[in-house]
């Protein structure tokens, strides 16, 4: 009887353990995928500037986990032209990463940030260049916040493709076009920064890449005009149930498709689709261990191309150039006092003449903004009531008659207040003699 009850025991207790591992789910992924950092190497960053920028970037990749199957880093530097330090995968370590990434030269020139991020778009998604289709792509861009070309259009087509976007601006540049540039929301991916500070952010921005390269939930990534890819966190595993994925046309939902996948699946690439196209998306975990509850997002498909016989596009008749409705070339700041300073713009030369400014001005800390409207013809204004000892982000909008702005930021700090003088000591009473009473 006795050898029986123990038996029967093991093997309670073998199936209570092996119960409480399935329901406790698979660990967690490992961070994987590619990470790009994109430097401003440009004339209009200074050395010592690069330098402290060059160090910030070697202190964030030396203890992240590069390997084959692991994260991969590359280093490309924006100039006239952009120039690769170092491709996907060369390095299998993060100290070997760091070494290459101080090693590195400024290249000079102008600063061409368009052309380096489709430069990027291109790396980021070619084998050649040692990138890996099917993995997280994350983009960290360092900048002085100025380009001499448009930023915007293959920014959008990089966040487009499923690239996560972190920007790291020294302080100066367009808060605004910034914000819009870096992947949302703008206040996890998008820091203003002194040069001389940059490691005060390294710890919150490492974190915040790795947690990028582990999806959290379902997400859509490399966004085409006819598919595109899905990933998502490991909730099952292959002994504990399958996934089902639910495809639906928002404008025609009788054409669903569906797709059966197993549990250690984690990610699933839909092709054939429709361009310009709204697209619901489940993904549906069937388990009898744990009860999970299904992921659900919606996917537009990139506009396609015109075809072969599309045709020609319409002849459109030249126009004189109108002048460009550009903001403030460059601000100064002066007259810091503890609780004011004065902000003083430059308009770009040639540039239509703007209906008025508005001046936005808060904490970089944190905290409430404040506006400050200045007529046209005026280029400056001093702010008040500003806390002492304290950096302000400064933001100088030029607004114009076509209803469009343009800004420029910049970064102030006001002087420290003045310190409470030490009250003097009592004086000590010479021996043999009496104090006098006040």
């Amino acid at each position: 009887m006795l050898p029986w009850t123990a038996l029967g025991l093991a093997l309670s207790l073998r199936l209570a353990l092996a119960r409480s591992g399935a329901e406790s789910g698979p660990p967690a992924s490992a961070p994987r995928g590619d990470l790009m950092f994109l430097l401003d190497s440009s004339a209009s960053v200074s050395h010592y500037e690069f330098s402290r920028v060059r160090e910030f970037v070697g202190q964030l990749v030396a203890p992240l986990p590069l390997g084959t199957g692991a994260l991969r880093a590359s280093l490309v530097h924006v100039g006239t032209r952009p120039y690769t330090e170092f491709p996907f995968g060369q390095h299998s370590s993060g100290e070997a990463a760091q070494d290459a990434v101080r090693a590195s030269v400024q290249r000079m020139g102008d600063t061409h940030t368009g052309l380096a991020l489709a430069y990027a778009k291109e790396q980021l998604f070619a084998e050649a260049a040692g990138a890996r289709p099917g993995v997280p792509k994350v983009l960290v861009w360092v900048t002085d916040g100025g380009s001499s070309d448009p930023v915007g259009p293959p920014m959008q087509e990089l966040k487009d493709l499923g690239v996560t976007v972190f920007i790291v601006s020294t302080g100066r540049g367009n808060f605004l076009e910034l914000s819009a540039a870096a992947s949302a929301p703008a206040k996890k991916h998008l820091h203003f920064v002194d040069v001389d500070d940059l490691h005060i952010i390294v710890q919150e921005l490492r974190g915040s890449i790795l947690d990028a390269m582990r999806p959290q939930q379902l997400r859509a990534t490399e966004i085409t005009s006819s598919g595109f890819r899905l990933a998502w966190p490991p909730l099952l595993t292959a002994d504990s149930g399958y996934y089902v994925l639910e495809l639906v046309p928002s404008a025609q939902p009788e054409a669903a498709r569906r797709q059966q996948l197993p549990g250690n699946a984690t990610d699933w690439t839909w092709a054939g689709l429709d361009p310009d196209t709204d697209y619901d998306v489940a993904l549906v975990p069937e388990s009898n261990v744990r009860l999970l509850r299904p992921q659900q997002l919606r996917v537009r498909t990139r506009p396609g191309e015109a075809g072969p016989g599309a045709g020609p596009a319409p002849t459109q008749l030249a126009a004189l150039p109108a002048p460009e409705e550009a903001g403030p070339e460059r601000i100064v700041i002066s007259h810091a006092r503890p609780r004011s300073l004065r902000v003083s713009w430059a308009p770009a030369l040639g540039a239509a003449a703007a209906l008025g400014y508005h001046v936005q001005f808060g904490p970089l800390g944190g905290g409430a903004a404040q506006r400050v409207e200045v007529p046209a013809g005026h280029n400056c204004t001093t702010l008040q009531g500003l806390a002492p000892g304290t950096a302000y982000l400064v933001t100088v909008t030029a607004a114009f008659r076509s209803g469009r702005e343009s800004a420029l930021s910049a970064k102030a700090c006001t002087a420290a207040g003045p310190h409470p003088r030490p009250r003097p000591l009592p004086r000590a009473s010479t021996p043999g003699t009496a104090s006098r009473e006040p």
